[in-house]
């Protein structure tokens, strides 16, 4: 880093010549240079008694003394705290001229309150959000958190409450409105149209004309500008249909960055990422923070906020609870707040108890998705599956289930072998399957969930030629009760319902089938951390009523934190099984999901 301004003043204070950073002594320049050229803990060490303004933030350092510098994030050193007790009336602040937490934030939102026809959304919510900050908004779903990004975003407006940028009161009255004064969202289903290019998809409705003619080639070298301001090499002329999901994302980042967006709001974007893809995102995000950019980082999972945020702000019931510096809060801490309970332990597994075997699948075979899959599971056992995107799991459950036929394989129920050539063979057969895509594949989301519950049931509730919705209501109130579905109304329409819900639903309509084989692919994506409590309670409930699950995760945590046993693939093979889960840990997947070789067991 090079200081734009450096001033000195001696011992009484008094202001010093102006200094350009080239003139700074040498030795201290090369110290600071060092410390933000490096992303671990450093120390600075200054020989004169000086105070340096660096980019509007001071400085002030001992005579002779070596005064620690965190340097825990690229972008800043901040304040340690620790160091101005040790060295009192020295204290190492912000060399990052973007580091205002202590000035007037970029976005503030005052007192909002919004409510809908029987709920009371939003509760006297405040947030503030500083340039150059990651803030992450969290809390379980119907918490309210997406009902505040829509107020911000212009798609609400609020009942009471003002926003505030820059100091200035704002009206968003639309989302045009939102997207002019520098905010952008970034939705969990992208707003892209996959037909389109990349660089139409990015100046879609703010094209570039010169006599009624579109500019492509002016759009192409911008979109590639801002490709590159984010360190990103991506193909402006391509059709969005041929994006990896990740570089999708890039495409809504870029969006962004060409409407000059200032705040940046991240609806689960790590949800359909692999751990690389992750990774980049995070960079990317740190990139627009040393801009100046604000970020909202809406996600469940906890382990992403500690790592990217600066501060996480927390609603539950449509109230805000309280908001922490990421450093000063436990893991264990936010679910409390998050809940409004403790949670005794992230996984609640129970011992298992096995039983017979119930489900048995021999040399399955699907071209070079499903490559020679066997495995089998008992009564009263969580089968994991592991491995990397595009390892063939679902496609494995898929062919299991009847969605898609095999080349060849064979598959045994309770010790005998059956024919599965449809999902009406596995329903048959009391084979189950809630899918990855719940809401494209395990619900049909304008019908209310009660016509949802019945769908594969109908025939138990006909009564001639007629649906008797009567018997239909009653079974499905049992199921309620049983698994503590929060709906409103049997006729609410399933999409309205929150990931946790959904997912219970479409669990309802299979127990209600007296399924015996459950297979769960990623059984708690897109989850809050309360909700993904209660689907683990209840498939606890299951196996010790001698259901099987097989359950197929990518979150490594989950796997090892539910299973009984482990199986890992790997490019459409199995390539490993483990045994003894208790004993193992996330590295031991990995390795049997990048090994060349298959390994047999590991217990």
């Amino acid at each position: 880093m090079t200081a734009r301004t450096v001033k000195t003043a001696g011992q009484g204070g008094g202001d010093g010549e102006g200094l350009r950073g080239s003139a700074m002594n040498a030795s201290t320049q090369a110290a600071l240079g060092g410390i933000m050229a490096r992303k671990r803990p450093d120390y600075l060490a200054i020989q004169q008694k000086r105070h340096l303004l660096i980019s509007g933030s001071l400085i002030k350092v001992s005579e002779r003394s070596t005064v620690p510098a965190r340097r825990d994030r690229p972008e800043a050193i901040r304040d340690t705290g620790g160091a101005a007790k040790r060295n009192p009336g020295y204290i190492l602040m912000s060399l990052n001229e973007h580091d205002n937490t202590n000035s007037a934030p970029l976005l503030r939102m005052n007192g909002i309150d919004k409510s809908f026809p029987g709920v009371h959304a939003l509760v006297n919510v405040s947030l503030d959000l500083h340039a150059g900050e990651v803030l992450a908004l969290v809390g379980e779903n119907g918490a309210g958190k997406s009902t505040l990004i829509k107020i911000l975003g212009g798609a609400y407006r609020p009942d009471r409450g003002e926003i505030l940028l820059d100091g200035r009161v704002r009206h968003m009255p639309s989302p045009t409105v939102a997207q002019a004064a520098g905010v952008s969202i970034i939705h969990q289903e992208f707003n892209l149209i996959p037909d389109l290019t990349v660089r139409e998809n990015i100046f879609l409705g703010r094209e570039r004309v010169r006599c009624g003619f579109v500019k492509a080639s002016e759009e192409r070298r911008e979109a590639e500008r801002l490709f590159g301001k984010i360190g990103m090499k991506l193909d402006p002329a391509v059709r969005c249909r041929d994006l990896t999901v990740a570089q999708q994302q890039t495409v809504e980042i870029a969006k962004a960055l060409s409407v000059s967006a200032r705040i940046i709001v991240m609806d689960e974007p790590t949800a359909a990422l692999t751990s690389q893809e992750v990774e980049h995102l995070f960079a990317i995000i740190r990139d627009l923070k040393s801009h100046g950019i604000g970020v909202i980082y809406i996600s469940h999972r906890l382990d992403e906020v500690f790592e990217v945020a600066d501060r996480v702000m927390v609603l539950r019931d449509g109230a805000h609870v309280g908001t922490q510096a990421v450093e000063g809060v436990s893991r264990e801490a936010l679910i409390e707040l998050m809940v409004g309970r403790p949670l005794e332990a992230g996984f609640p597994k129970l011992a298992a108890t096995l039983g017979p075997e119930r489900l048995r699948v021999e040399g399955l075979r699907r071209g070079k998705a499903v490559q020679d899959v066997s495995f089998s599971v008992r009564a009263g056992e969580v089968l994991g599956f592991a491995g990397l995107v595009g390892a063939g799991r679902t496609e494995t459950m898929r062919i299991v289930f009847g969605a898609d036929r095999p080349d060849e394989g064979r598959v045994f129920v309770d010790g005998i072998e059956v024919r599965i050539r449809s999902p009406r063979d596995a329903m048959r057969h009391r084979i189950c399957l809630l899918p990855e895509d719940r809401k494209g594949e395990g619900l049909v989301l304008k019908h209310s969930v009660r016509e949802n519950f019945g769908l594969p049931n109908l025939e138990r509730f006909l009564r001639g030629p007629f649906i008797d919705r009567r018997r239909e209501r009653q079974e499905f109130t049992g199921y309620v009760e049983r698994l503590r579905i929060k709906v409103s109304d049997q006729e609410q329409p399933a999409e309205s319902l929150s990931g946790g819900n959904q997912q219970k639903v479409v669990l309802a309509k299979w127990l209600a089938r007296h399924a015996d084989v459950i297979i769960i692919d990623e059984p708690t994506r897109g989850i809050d951390v309360g909700a993904k409590y209660e689907i683990y309670q209840l498939m606890n409930q299951l196996v010790s009523e001698g259901k099987a699950i097989v359950m197929v995760s990518s979150e490594l945590p989950e796997v090892l934190g539910m299973s009984d046993r482990v199986i890992v693939m790997h490019e459409g093979r199995v390539k490993g099984e483990i045994t003894d889960v208790a004993n193992a840990g996330q590295e031991d997947i990995l390795a049997m999901a990048m090994a060349n070789e298959t390994i047999v067991d590991h217990g």
